[in-house]
């Protein structure tokens, strides 16, 4: 009886476990990203007001050549469009799409006009009751400069006509950030009333828009509170005629939208009260377009003879978990590095990501510093595992004994039942010894499996061999004899593809189900013999750094049990 309860438990726990792996996997492109939780709007924000110049006909601007301002950094490079102020040109110099020489880097932003229009827009909008002419898509704004770089900052001017000059401030650091000051002076002989603001937008949804391991969407920090609200939500509640979803108001804060590795923002200054909004207007770009706005929380009158400024953050760049502390520290962007998905257990996947940093930095190689992290924890958690180890030793030991039992009182289940927990009590054995040790760690695993669908140094990173992308699954296939037979079973079923590093993670489930199983009627056997080949064709596409995880910690896992039971001892042998 103990037996079959302990083959269901098996059972239900590795179908819970394939069927996890199934759910928290990236989904196909296309799919939307559950992972999203839409904040309370605050009681009664303050206006953000409708930009009428998002809704001005790009395609009508092609054929008029713009002038460029050049942007040379060290991360970055692109171009800013002098026609409309608009961040719309913009690639990571040390990040390529694909792992040949020839590859095109990383692109971030790209023009309204393009495929995948992404961009950053400045701007102004009149407060109600004012009609101040505002620069607009179609300003033509004026430099001395030809290019902007660290060291090199830049000013953009423009003036209306009516005695009224708008200025942009801008400046780069040696990575990502862009430092921006907006400037109104007024000769008008008039007051003047606007609201400042900053737009993240991209017109097109992308073909990845995420999973429950790595959010990917609309994102900001207001208030303290995340606002992963994701594409869909946009989709759902924004309304005409402003089509706002969810807006809020606070001091400083930041926003903007996030890909897996890669994120545009807007970081507000620290001291300032602003208005944050997401919208989406299906009037828009291919498909519609997803807006994410900061503005100043209340108009700025800039009376006669006056200047007044308003300062702001840009930042477009990789996910780097040290260099979005640094700068959210440096520049006060609370919880700047929420931008990766750490997930509900943040306090764990936090340190392990940056102790995987650190590994990495000072080993040089990703897949061996996951396995050095995979030793670390191993050793840190060898109390506990050491338990379920003993313990299911101490079960192993008694088997012969508990099948002798039930085979004298096969007739009498509750004489059977009261001699079996009669032999674990001499034995000092706990039949559920095991799973405390096992649950408490849990946690961890799924966090180490979080994490490597989030770090960025694994993207692109080599092993040995034939393994050039540890983000990528193992491209072999014994199926087609490592392509000797020039045919690819994928094309039939997905899950034809059994790749060396699968069928290795397979054969270190199968030595650890040697290892841990008890005794159990033939039939039940049979069945578990045939989950580590489950194991080998479900686990085959999944990325190479977790078959290298999972099969190296197999491997200790293996080794640390087969020194506890060849260890262990039961207090009183038992009698035959």
């Amino acid at each position: 009886m103990e037996s079959s309860k302990r083959t269901l438990l098996a059972i239900v726990v590795s179908a819970i476990i394939l069927v996890g792996f199934n759910y928290f996997m990236p989904k196909p492109p296309h799919q939307e990203s559950s992972h999203s939780s839409t904040p309370a709007q605050t009681s009664a924000p303050a206006p953000v007001p409708t930009s009428q110049e998002a809704k001005q006909d790009d395609a009508s601007l092609a054929d008029k050549p713009a002038r460029r301002l050049t942007i040379a950094g060290a991360d970055v490079k692109g171009s800013l469009n002098l026609r409309g102020a608009r961040l719309d040109d913009l690639v990571l110099t040390r990040y390529r799409e694909t792992l040949a020489k020839d590859s095109p880097l990383v692109r971030l932003l790209d023009r309204a006009t393009s495929e995948h229009p992404s961009y950053l827009v400045i701007g102004w909008h009149n407060a109600p009751g004012y009609t101040t002419r505002l620069p607009d898509a179609a300003t033509e704004w004026q430099t001395e400069a030809t290019e902007l770089a660290p060291g090199k900052p830049v000013t953009l001017h423009w003036d209306n006509g009516a005695g009224v000059t708008f200025q942009i401030h801008l400046s780069l650091d040696d990575h990502y950030m862009f430092d921006v000051q907006q400037e109104v002076s007024n000769q008008s002989g008039q007051p003047v009333s606007v609201y400042p603001f900053q737009r993240v937008q991209r017109d097109y949804l992308p073909a990845d828009t995420g999973s429950l391991t790595a959010y990917e969407g609309p994102i900001a920090v207001m208030n303290g509170t995340l606002a992963d609200n994701g594409y869909k939500n946009l989709r759902k509640g924004s309304d005409a005629p402003e089509h706002v979803s969810w807006q809020t108001t606070g001091q400083g804060g930041w926003g903007g939208i996030t890909d897996k590795y890669w994120l545009t923002a807007i970081g507000a200054d620290a001291g300032a009260q602003v208005s944050a909004r997401y919208a989406y207007d299906p009037q828009l770009g291919r498909g519609g377009s997803y807006q994410v706005t900061f503005a100043s929380r209340d108009p700025q009158l800039v009376q006669q003879g006056a200047t007044l400024g308003f300062a702001s953050h840009l930042f477009t760049g990789a996910k780097v978990p040290s260099l979005l502390q640094t700068y959210g520290e440096k520049l006060k962007l609370p919880d700047f590095d929420k931008a990766i998905d750490f997930g509900w257990f943040s306090f764990i996947t936090r340190p392990i990501l940056y102790l995987l940093h650190w590994l990495y930095v000072h080993i040089g190689n990703f897949g061996l510093a996951l396995m050095a992290l995979t030793l670390i924890v191993k050793i840190v958690f060898f109390p506990l595992a050491s338990k379920a180890a003993t313990s299911a030793a101490r079960m192993r030991l008694v088997a012969p004994k508990v099948t002798e039992i039930r085979e004298k009182f096969k007739d009498d289940p509750m004489a059977m039942n009261q001699k079996i927990m009669a032999l674990y009590k001499e034995e000092k054995i706990n039949p559920a010894g095991g799973c405390l040790p096992i649950l408490i760690q849990m946690p961890i695993f799924f966090c180490l499996y979080k994490m490597l669908n989030i770090s960025i140094d694994e993207r692109h990173a080599p092993f040995f061999g034939w393994i050039r992308d540890l983000s990528v699954p193992d491209p072999t296939n014994l199926l087609n004899l490592l392509g000797l037979i020039p045919y690819d079973p994928t094309q039939l079923a997905s899950f034809l593809h059994v790749s060396i590093w699968g069928t290795a993670l397979g054969v270190t489930f199968w030595l650890m189900q040697r290892q841990s199983m008890v005794s159990m009627d033939p039939a039940q056997a049979r069945i578990m013999q045939f989950m580590p080949l489950v194991y080998v064709f479900i686990m085959s596409g999944f990325p190479a750094s977790l078959l290298v995880y999972y099969t190296w910690n197999n491997l200790l896992t293996f080794a640390q049990q087969y020194y506890i039971q060849n260890h262990t001892k039961l207090p009183k042998p038992v009698k035959r």
